[in-house]
Order: structure tokens, then sequence, then C-alpha cells
């Protein structure tokens, strides 16, 4: 028998072959009882891959998936007890409201009562806000409500571990956001794990409270997105989370001194690790000042700006620096000193040197 599980997702070195190509290459994962984790990366990283897995839609060629501490391998999708939200809902255009939810229920064996079936759907669609479209037609549902009925059919059956494969994606943006809020009410009144595929940043940093970046079928880093986003462990995972500026350095022979393109010299953190020779500098476009008066503290480059993008409680502007290359900068309208500039106009560029990610140049492959 199984002792209690911590854990509701493990993954014990898991690889995914199809033929001679490899999916997923030695995941190694632990997802805590109650965790809203996001996989997250581009196309072809391996994280549906790793969804499809947990839910019995794939087998591992080799390692272990176990759900709350017993080994799932083998088990197909029906006897595991996951639920999955599909990126087009795959709900039946036949059945009205109720019928989708009900679907999963009438099909347990033993039968289950319809009096407990009744309630049980009742239940999930005020969970999901729809109490009163029971009756409703799928086809006479918004987008939305469409993506709030498959949400109930999942809960439904009250699974341990509930799955989403980019289930905001056919949403428009304003839509998404709302839909964003709600699963993460919904995921904390449920109290269960959700696992979240997306390779939309903002999404799965707004959502999740553990994600997970994947690049080439391998884990790249694992943590809050607090941590993802504010100490990348690695040059990818700075340029695939948010936005970044890079800069090419050379780290001096004493490893405290980062020279720049333009024969400027930084110190090197110590928190950024001791490195030599070529390097990359990562640096978030809100960590940089635009100013049209030079600044006299932190690093400070000379540039012209050439393009600027409205986008209302902010700006970002597109700064050419000589000797270093373009800059994307973000400025907080509210922040007195970044009225808008107009293109064309000469600024300075300031950071904090502290606030910059170094990394080798070799890491940028």
């Amino acid at each position: 028998m199984a002792s209690a599980s911590t854990n509701d997702i493990e993954f014990r070195s898991v690889t995914k072959n199809y033929g001679s190509v490899t999916a997923v290459t030695d995941i190694n994962l632990n997802v805590p009882k109650g965790a809203f984790l996001a996989l997250l990366g581009p196309s072809g990283c391996g994280k549906t891959t790793c969804l499809r897995m947990i839910g019995g839609f794939e087998q591992p060629s080799d390692g272990t998936v176990l759900i709350d501490g017993r080994e799932m391998n083998g088990v197909p999708a029906y006897r595991r007890p996951v639920n999955m939200v599909f990126q087009h809902y795959a709900l039946f255009p036949h059945f009205n409201v109720e019928q989708n939810v009900a679907y999963g229920l009438r099909q347990m064996r033993p039968k289950i009562a319809a009096a407990e079936i009744n309630r049980r759907v009742g239940e999930a669609l005020e969970m999901v806000r729809l109490g009163g479209f029971a009756k409703r037609r799928i086809h006479e549902m918004s987008g939305g409500q469409q993506q709030r009925v498959a949400l109930a059919r999942a809960i439904v059956n009250r699974p341990s571990v509930l799955l989403l494969d980019e289930p905001l994606a056919a949403l428009d943006k304003k839509l998404r956001s709302a839909m964003q809020i709600e699963l993460q009410t919904l995921q904390r009144e449920l109290g269960i794990t959700f696992v979240l595929v997306t390779h939309d940043q903002e999404e799965a940093l707004s959502m999740a409270d553990i994600v997970c970046v994947m690049s080439a079928g391998r884990i790249r880093q694992l943590g809050s997105p607090q941590e993802v986003y504010d100490r990348p462990a690695d040059l990818f995972v700075a340029d695939f989370v948010g936005k970044t500026n890079r800069v090419d350095a050379t780290v001096e022979t004493d490893g405290r001194t980062l020279r720049l393109g333009d024969g400027s010299a930084l110190p090197v953190s110590a928190g950024q690790g001791v490195l030599s020779g070529q390097a990359i500098v990562a640096i978030r476009p809100e960590a940089i000042r635009l100013t049209r008066v030079q600044a006299g503290d932190g690093a400070s480059f000379k540039g012209t700006v050439t393009h600027r993008i409205f986008l209302g409680s902010s700006a970002e502007y597109a700064v050419a620096v000589p000797g270093l290359g373009d800059f994307l900068v973000t400025a907080d309208r509210r922040d007195s000193q970044s009225d808008l500039v107009e293109p064309g106009e000469t600024v300075f560029l300031g950071f904090d040197p502290a606030g910059a990610h170094v990394f080798p140049a070799s890491n940028a492959a």
C-alpha cells in the first residue's frame, strides 16, 4: 500500500519518446497538494506531453508518474483521479448545460442516483456562477460561459487534479483577464491541484503559485512567479519570461568588473556569481530609468528615442545607444520623471547594476 504523499503529482526521471523523437527528457517534478502549477514554454517544449502523461492520454517511455503517491504507469485515463479542460472545451452541442455537466457522473459505475447527480450538478454550476443556466443550449452561451461549463463538467466528479490545456486561448483579452481571476478563485475554493499548460507568460505569472519553465523537453527553472521573473536561472528563462534587454560584455580577470561594448565598466554584484570571459547582461525594461537629464547614480548611457508605444498607464520606448545597441524601456507615467518623450529626443538611461543579471555568453543558445 502506498504511503500518504504530500505531493499530488510526482514525475520521477520521466522520459517520453515518439519513435526517434524525444519529447521529454528525464523530468523530475513534485507538485504539492492544492498547488496551482503552470507548465510554461514555447511550442514543442514538452509541456503538453507532460500534461497528457498526468492525464493518462500518454504513457512515459521511461520513469514513473505518480498521483497522490500511487504509480499511474499503465493506468488508463478513465481510472485516474484527474479531469481535464481542453483548449476548445469539447462540449456536446446537442446537450444543454445541465446534460453536459452531468455526462461524466452518468457514466460512473456503480451508478449514481438521479437525485445525487442533480444535486452535484447544481453545486458545480453554482461554483462557476452559472446557477441559472442549467437548461441553456451550448450555442446560446458566450465563450466565457462555455469555458465555465467545461470547468463545471471537470470539477463535478471531484477530481484530485484538474488539468487545463490552454483553456483561455480562444477568449479575447478582456474576458481572458476576467477568467484568470475566476480560475484563481475557483482553485482556492475547491482546494484541489490545478495544472495549467500555457505559452502565455502573463497568464502563468498571474495565475499560478508555481511556474515550471520548459524548453526542449527539459525543465529550465521551477519556482514561484516572483523567483522566476526576478531571479531567472539562465538566459533562456530571462528572455522567455517577460521582456529583457541583452548587452554583450566581458568579465575582466578580477571577476568584479564588466566591460561593455562602448568601453564603459560596471561592477559585478556578488549575487551574480563569478564569471570570466564573454558574458551577456540581461536588464528588464522596467528596471531602466529614462530621463532627459543625466542622473549621477548607477550606470548611465546617452541615447536617442527611436520609437514610442503608448500603453495608457505606461509607455514603452525603443532607445538607440551608440556602442551598445537598442534598449527597450518601460516608463510608468505615474512617475513625474516619466512624462511622454518624443521620438528623436536625446535621453539618458540609468539602472542599478545590482538589478542586472549576468550570464555566460555560452548560455545564449
